[in-house]
């Protein structure tokens, strides 16, 4: 690798959601709607990619806008948002890129002859007669595409949202939504070819019991077997069914990742999460025999801000992935280098002395008023925008998972605010192995750095707590 990679593995400026991971020819694209930073609504700005060579996934270039939401038709004045897409690679060996407006109900299609774009409007996935998919009475609520093109050339399309919408946004149309459906496409990749077939309902006898769909349809196939990943009703989780077929059988095997770091295993609940929660959207990546999963992490106290992420996965003897934790070096060739400089924007884990929350609720601000939140200093799309750690207060805490430490001597963390106090730090998450501290003595408006002596030397996580007065930003931290 060139350099390091860390989660969010994109620029700390950029946010983008519900990404899609693929491999075109040499390079991994990851597709995902685009949220605009500190607005109140999902998805405000249009779809732009990022690549990356296969070989090394911390070289992220910027694609530029691949297609904006004023090219469909449908959107000429841009006031419908681009919600999460997907995209396949066609019969003729284009490119394929499938997304739904907001809760319009309808579903678009664009196509280009390049991964990368740019992308231009090709059709609404409609029947042979010609009529829109969600404008015939008994239709589905087209909703989080998920496309798959087989070995044998037939198309399918995965989609389904667990909640009913207002009708009125749907165009007065009243759509069902009673969980996850496949239909069959045509070669052309926009005619339905056969009808929508409920696949994965969301409650009853044949539901995925406690992990119940909720939304974000992901279809893979590898290796002969069909790998289904969503986003369940418990919302923060992404979990995963297989079959030997792609519209029948599917069998739950578990969860792949939590944004709030939540374990069923453990006995975890929302209430011992280890990170700020909220919905969850991604994809599967294989390459060679190492399997990622793709997904997203909230910020800034709002469901508007979110940033994808990636963990590296596991199989146990008998093959089923297991749940990844949330790590602040995903993608990396390994745990971070226990030397240099980090941004605390990389915490895997933050939670205040109550806990963590939700921040898909009503006026998360003021219900979480007291809590840590990732933030930035400027508005979006500005470059030069640095992430940072806002509002520690006592008994907060930010944790970074793993570094591969060679006798850590010393930490340095970069902070401001009217904070006295003191920043502890261990290598678990229950203090119980408390290796060092910071004392933080009114630092005031200007970012100032702290030291602390520390003797260590293994791999571990580093988690940070305040304790003491006011409250503390947190921006950056050395490891000499």
């Amino acid at each position: 690798m060139k350099k390091q990679a860390v989660n969010p593995y994109l620029p700390q400026y950029e946010y983008i959601p519900d990404g899609e991971p693929y491999i075109f020819g040499d390079r991994v694209y990851i597709y995902g709607s685009h949220d605009r930073f500190n607005f109140p609504m999902f998805c405000m700005n249009d779809y732009v990619c990022y690549s990356a060579p296969v070989d090394d996934l911390s070289d992220w270039r910027y694609e530029g806008v691949i297609y904006r939401k004023n090219q469909d038709p449908k959107n000429k004045l841009g006031l419908r948002l681009l919600f999460a897409p997907d995209v396949a690679v066609g019969c003729d060996g284009r490119y394929y890129l499938y997304y739904a407006f907001d809760f319009m109900g309808i579903m678009g299609v664009a196509v280009s002859d390049d991964p990368a774009g740019p992308y231009e409007f090709y059709g609404h996935v409609h029947y042979k007669d010609g009529t829109i998919w969600g404008r015939k009475k008994g239709d589905s609520f087209p909703f989080d595409p998920g496309v798959l093109v087989d070995d044998d050339r037939r198309v399918y399309l995965y989609s389904g949202f667990y909640t009913s919408v207002p009708a009125i946004a749907s165009g007065f149309h009243k759509l069902k939504n009673e969980g996850g459906y496949v239909l069959e496409l045509e070669e052309d990749m926009v005619t339905i070819k056969t009808p929508e077939k409920l696949l994965f309902p969301k409650e009853g006898d044949k539901a995925f019991k406690g992990h119940e769909f909720f939304e974000a349809s992901s279809i893979r196939k590898y290796d002969g077997k069909y790998y289904f990943v969503y986003s369940s009703r418990l919302n923060h989780e992404l979990c995963y069914a297989v079959s030997d077929f792609p519209t029948e059988g599917f069998v739950y095997k578990g969860t792949l990742v939590s944004n709030g770091d939540i374990f069923p295993e453990k006995n975890m609940t929302e209430k011992t999460a280890r990170n700020y929660t909220g919905n969850n959207h991604g994809g599967m990546l294989r390459i060679k025999d190492q399997y990622y999963i793709f997904y997203h992490r909230q910020t800034n106290q709002n469901s508007y801000s979110r940033q994808t992420c990636a963990e590296k996965l596991v199989r146990d003897t008998e093959g089923n992935f297991l749940q990844a934790e949330m790590t602040s070096c995903g993608l990396n060739d390994g745990p971070l280098n226990g030397r240099g400089i980090y941004e605390a924007r990389i915490a895997c884990n933050l939670w205040s002395k109550e806990g963590t929350g939700r921040y898909d609720v009503g006026n998360p601000r003021k219900l979480l008023k007291g809590h840590p939140y990732i933030t930035q200093d400027k508005k979006d799309g500005d470059q030069s925008a640095r992430q940072y750690i806002s509002n520690m207060q006592d008994g907060a805490v930010a944790g970074f998972k793993y570094f591969e430490l060679q006798g850590l001597t010393r930490i340095t963390a970069e902070v401001r605010g009217n904070a006295n106090g003191k920043i502890i730090i261990s290598t678990d998450e229950n203090f119980e192995n408390v290796i060092g501290g910071i004392e933080i003595k009114n630092p005031g408006k200007l970012w100032k750095k702290a030291s602390g002596n520390i003797e260590y030397k293994r791999t571990t996580a580093l988690y940070f707590k305040y304790t003491g007065e006011g409250y503390l930003d947190f921006i950056t931290f050395e490891l000499a």
